[in-house]
């Protein structure tokens, strides 16, 4: 089961990117305002990416979890 907030992280990093998609199509991309909004735009989508990332990672959607490594043996002592 998806977490919300995990469902509002992937909207919220989807809207932005349509919004720059809107602003190549309507031609703005070149204009000083048209790269702002979408260096912000592209920002705002990195953030709620990087925190949908995190928040699969941590319900072990992401990646195999590491098994724990066996306890080291420890040396053997030296007779004196």
């Amino acid at each position: 089961m998806l977490s919300m907030i995990l469902v509002i992280s992937l909207v919220l990093g989807i809207l932005p990117l349509v919004g720059v998609a809107l602003t190549l199509i309507n031609g703005m991309i070149t204009t000083v305002d048209g790269l702002f909004m979408s260096l912000i735009l592209l920002t705002l989508s990195a953030v709620f990416m990087l925190n949908a990332y995190w928040e699969m990672r941590d319900m072990g959607m992401l990646g195999k979890k590491k098994a724990a490594a066996p306890a080291a043996k420890p040396p053997a002592a030296k007779a004196s």
